[in-house]
């Protein structure tokens, strides 16, 4: 038989999986993380009709003379450019800008996507759309260890923040250095004394007033200002003095005369000043909370989550991991938008966004596929010319034999 028909069979099968792919890439123009497969061809062994020839006495050396015996498919890679981002406003669609994989576990196995539109299962599990769960570290008491082994990611509404006692409560502004002496009897005018309350928490979270108040005392030294500090519940006259703040006749802060230690809390006075005609005392801040429950999140570049919980703290909850590959194109697509690693591809180097050449995280977009339609269109005309011509070879060859058969009548 003629070889020039088996190599127009063998174009029409290379061909046909050229049309396959391209069919494949158009029909996932609007699949999240797809990522668009090529085709590429080869020839197939060439048979030799002369072998090449080395120059000798007076004669020049020949060239080998061969003819090929067909196309074959070489490789059908995969193009990991980024796709186009979606702006979607939701907080668990998540894209990566730069190389990396989101990693999630199915079936026990370990597959890597770029798809990231993840949703909630009844238990807070971080899922994809066909239920992988998504990994990551998960964060215990408000710290994400990156070096501990990966877990699932979990967000359920019943996480919970827990309380923390007040250790120290911080106080600060402005008190009047010209406000009158209120020592004794009826104050001459409101600004002698000043009340203020800050809020405090004990170990179990339950909030009592911690109350100070701070009354103009004679000074010590001429141009000084001074004030003692007591509780205003205190019945006793006069009133137990807990501490003396002393500013400097520059209104700075000259030293309280003793550290206030008051109902297990530490009062810092460090931050006051003592300047005429303005009165800005407050309490400023303290460093307790009650327990709180997770209300919603977000997500730093680094793929941290950050819950914010209902006592209006926030604390992070988890750190989404990311996988790299030495070689990407050496992954196997599994289907679902999802690769598994390969001989070929090394083994996943993992760990968080933004370091080690991953990519960062956002929130509220996804990727789109990264198919170009007009390119996928072109090889479809490409690959059915290349079909028709592979076919036209056979007719040819089958007249060929068709006049070889007619020889003999």
């Amino acid at each position: 038989m003629l070889r020039s028909l088996f190599s127009g069979i063998s174009s029409l099968r290379s061909h046909q999986t050229m049309l396959d792919v391209t069919g494949n890439n158009i029909a996932n123009v609007n699949t999240t993380g797809y990522k668009s497969a090529r085709t590429q061809f080869q020839d197939t062994l060439s048979q030799v009709v002369k072998a090449a020839g080395a120059p000798q006495n007076a004669e020049g050396g020949t060239n080998p003379a061969q003819v090929g015996l067909g196309v074959q498919v070489a490789a059908i890679t995969n193009d990991f450019t980024a796709g186009a981002a979606q702006q979607t406003g939701r907080a668990l669609d998540m894209m990566i800008t730069g190389d990396g994989f989101f990693i999630v576990e199915q079936g026990g196995e370990q597959l890597y996507t770029r798809a990231g539109a993840f949703t909630l299962d009844a238990l807070g599990q971080l899922v994809t759309s066909n239920g992988a769960l998504v990994q990551g570290w998960p964060a215990v008491g408000g710290v994400v260890n990156a070096n501990a082994p990966l877990g699932n990611i979990t967000l359920p509404v019943s996480t919970t923040m827990a309380a923390k006692a007040t250790t120290e409560a911080v106080f600060s502004g402005n008190l009047p250095a010209d406000a009158l002496d209120g020592t004794t009897g009826t104050p001459a005018a409101p600004a002698t004394w000043l009340d203020r309350s800050i809020e405090v928490y004990d170990a179990a979270g339950k909030a009592t007033s911690l109350n100070l108040r701070f009354t103009r005392t004679p000074d010590a030294i001429a141009g000084e200002s001074q004030w003692n500090v007591t509780d205003p519940a205190d019945a006793a006259v006069p009133p137990a003095v807990l501490s003396t703040v002393v500013f400097n006749t520059d209104g700075t802060l000259k030293a309280p005369t003793a550290a206030l230690t008051y109902k297990t809390v530490a009062v810092d006075f460090s931050k006051l000043t003592g300047y005429a005609d303005l009165e800005t005392i407050e309490a400023a801040s303290q460093n307790g909370m009650g327990a709180g429950t997770l209300q919603s999140f977000s997500m730093n570049a680094d793929g941290t989550l950050i819950g914010s919980f209902s006592n209006g703290f926030k604390e992070p909850v988890g750190q989404i991991a990311l996988g790299n590959f030495a070689n990407a194109a050496g992954l196997e697509k599994a289907g679902g938008s999802t690769f598994r690693s390969t001989v070929n591809s090394g083994e996943a180097q993992i760990g968080a966004a933004g370091v080690g050449g991953r990519g960062s995280l956002g929130s509220g977009a996804l990727e789109m596929s990264n198919v170009d339609l007009s390119q996928e269109f072109t090889n479809l005309i490409i690959a059915q010319r290349g079909f028709q011509a592979g076919s036209r070879v056979i007719t040819t060859s089958d007249e060929l034999l068709q006049e070889l058969v007619n020889l003999k009548r």
